[in-house]
């Protein structure tokens, strides 16, 4: 066998050690590793749809747009706090440290981490198996799995951070995992994150709340913002940024045809980063 993953069994919580084309638990589940060198890990129980997750368009929007850093600001503020979190825990390269990103998409955020902290373990986990093997292949190195944040195949307290960059928020899994004196870091829209394109969607635009939430086995520790504003050219940016929000799913049709006949426009970007310290 070879080194182990960071991740366990999702059936019986067992350490999985990888082997060339499996990874392999001592009660002999066996899970298969793809060319990618991703592994599947969500149960077929787990799976509330024949392809759970985002589909192969979002995960290709979602792709272009962050390649193309708009949301720099928002990937460098969150490796300074992942930064700030190891140095609090003794290790400023991240040497020791196990991290994980939940709800990973293409590894965007989790190979900004990796790069923050050259010497940690980090790793990624999303139900989209699409996203997950767009990640596996652009930032090979990073153990990824597909998995989902209700039932995360991570050991009680075996990680150190655990970021989670709008993904749902799972705060019992989450505890479980986190090790005590370890770190939440929690990104959240702010209050006019995309003002401008929701003008071009809805009749009557609306801001995010603000909300200030404590979640068992945590600690609040600080909230730190980050504002800017983006330019998108066309409409096919647009149309790429579109796809990646919630706002694909619950816009209506004239909605849609406004953006995509949109030529250009300026639109806020707001990101909240909580971070919270596990009791």
């Amino acid at each position: 066998m070879e080194r182990e993953l960071p991740f366990c069994c999702p059936l019986c919580g067992g350490a999985l050690a990888r082997e060339e084309h499996r990874a392999l638990c001592p009660q002999g589940h066996s899970f298969d590793i793809a060319r990618q060198g991703y592994v599947h890990l969500l149960p077929v129980n787990k799976m509330h749809a024949k392809v759970p997750g985002d589909s192969r368009e979002m995960v290709e929007s979602r792709r272009r747009f962050l390649e193309a850093g708009y949301y720099a600001p928002f990937r460098q503020e969150l490796c300074r706090l992942a930064a700030a979190c190891a140095a609090r825990l003794g290790s400023p390269q991240g040497e020791g440290l196990t991290l994980c990103d939940a709800g990973c998409g293409e590894g965007y955020y989790t190979a900004g981490l990796q790069e923050a902290l050259p010497r940690a373990q980090v790793c990624g986990f999303d139900i989209s198996k699409l996203a997950v093997k767009a990640a596996a292949g652009r930032h090979k190195g990073i153990p990824f799995a597909v998995a989902s944040s209700f039932a995360i195949p991570l050991a009680v307290e075996s990680v150190h951070l655990l970021t989670d960059v709008f993904s749902p928020l799972a705060e019992q899994e989450f505890a479980r995992v986190v090790k005590p004196g370890g770190f939440f870091l929690y990104a959240v829209p702010g209050e006019r994150h995309l003002f401008g394109l929701k003008e071009i969607l809805y009749q009557e635009p609306y801001e995010n709340p603000h909300r200030e939430t404590d979640y068992p086995g945590f600690r609040f520790v600080e909230r730190t913002q980050v504002r800017g504003e983006i330019f998108l050219p066309d409409g096919n940016t647009a149309g790429d940024l579109f796809a990646m929000t919630p706002y694909y799913w619950k816009t209506g049709v004239e909605g849609a045809r406004r953006l995509q006949e949109t030529q250009g426009f300026s639109t806020e970007i707001a990101f909240d980063f909580l971070v919270y310290q596990r009791l």
